[in-house]
């Protein structure tokens, strides 16, 4: 009988076998241990077995995208003694580092400060230059070139354009034309700031028009508009500003952006490849479309003599037209990005974080606002101000939870 006398010995103890799975980003490292086999080859029956959990992976073949810990376990046959020598596997998960995504901050940084600039800009135009439908309609007109900027450059993906797709359009590029033009109506009779604590009245009106439309709300979601409504008529009677006209403008545009929030998901539903960026555009070329002609209606016969009592005040303080073209410029610019931006953060981040992010933009913006124009606030002024902004936050919070409990529904 052929038997083994001295050792057959199985020695790679610095064998290692490295895994990178893209989903997690775990290394996987398996070290073999040296192990001796003594015994006459008769009597090696042993049959080594990997009792691996580890189902195939379509990516890899071996390896699943989520490694768990496994261990290498031997099966040997009754006849084989209990002490054996074993096959011993040694598995560790180490986490790689992952590098700090400065991404969001960036996109949040941006959005807040287009958002800042483009209402310092836009007040200062309105204040020498009241005609905020022809300003509107120039907003809209540079995000039109704007997209179409991008789509002949191939910065951005083009979408595929169908007559369905165009036609469920309409109704939300009319909506969002009446609530962007009724805000600017508000900018120009009002302090930015008030028009800004009215607007943060908008979950109002969507949980009103939502739950006539059969949407269901908890009672926390109807409770959080409590102190929205408490707060923004706390700041209405005691605004320095106050105007009927700039009030009334605000409250339509948060049923025109409300409306346009219901009917893009009722129409554009079945039309989920085309990115959030590429519909607003589309919205954008369609609302310019909607309200130029409408602008020329309105105001078009005052637009010569408004600009030549706006160059005079200009020069009268000193100033160039030029400034006056440059604010212009930069109102419509500055409006199409950071619409964009926010965008592209929603994008990136859960719905409940953007709302509370735009929440907190509406903060700053009050803030920078009042102080780059020294609107003067009274104290229950700021604090009705401060009320209807903390009820927006318990609205997003209220909402999310909601939004959770269909989705768990959904799942089950």
């Amino acid at each position: 009988m052929l038997t083994l006398n001295s050792a057959i010995t199985y020695s790679k103890p610095h064998q290692k076998l490295s895994l990178f799975s893209n989903r997690n980003d775990l290394i996987l490292k398996t070290h073999f241990t040296k192990t001796s086999f003594n015994k006459p080859f008769s009597q090696i029956s042993e049959t080594l077995t990997l009792k691996s959990q580890i189902p195939p992976n379509p990516s890899f073949g071996l390896f699943p995208l989520k490694p768990k810990s496994h261990i290498l376990k031997a099966s040997a046959s009754s006849d084989v003694p209990a002490e054996e020598p074993n096959l011993e596997r040694e598995t560790e998960l180490i986490p790689e580092k992952k590098p700090l995504n400065l991404k969001l901050p960036l996109i949040f940084g941006l959005w807040y400060f287009q958002n800042i600039v483009f209402n310092i800009y836009n007040k200062k135009c309105l204040n020498l230059f009241p005609y905020p439908w022809l300003l509107a309609s120039f907003q809209l007109f540079v995000g039109s070139i704007w997209m179409v900027v991008l789509w002949s450059l191939k910065l951005q993906p083009k979408p595929k354009i169908s007559k369905p797709f165009l036609i469920a359009l309409l109704g939300p590029a009319l909506f969002h034309t009446i609530g962007h033009i009724s805000a600017c109506v508000s900018f120009s009779k009002v302090a930015v700031s008030f028009t800004h604590v009215i607007k943060s009245s908008e979950p109002v009106f969507s949980v009103i028009f939502a739950s006539f439309l059969g949407d269901k709300y908890p009672l926390a979601v109807w409770l959080s508009i409590l102190p929205i409504v408490f707060g923004c008529s706390l700041a209405a009677v005691t605004e320095v500003s106050f105007n009927l006209g700039g009030l009334s403008s605000a409250l339509i545009s948060n049923v025109g952006f409300v409306l346009r929030n219901i009917y893009s998901k009722r129409s554009l539903d079945s039309f989920k490849e085309v990115n959030g960026l590429n519909l607003y555009g589309w919205i954008t070329i369609i609302s310019f479309i909607y309200l130029f002609p409408a602008a020329i209606f309105v105001e078009g016969s005052q637009w010569v003599g408004g600009y030549h009592r706006a160059i005079a005040a200009m020069q009268a303080s000193g100033g160039s037209p030029l400034n006056l073209y440059f604010w212009v410029i930069m109102s419509g610019v500055f409006y199409h990005l950071y619409n964009q931006s926010s965008y592209q953060a929603l994008d990136e981040i859960s719905p409940l974080t953007f709302s509370v992010g735009n929440t907190m933009k509406r903060v700053v913006v009050i803030v920078s606002t009042v102080i780059v124009f020294r609107n003067p606030v009274q104290p229950l002024n700021a604090l009705g101000s401060a009320i209807a902004v903390f009820g927006t936050f318990l609205y997003s919070q209220a909402t999310s939870k909601k939004a959770k409990k269909i989705e768990g529904e959904k799942k089950n």
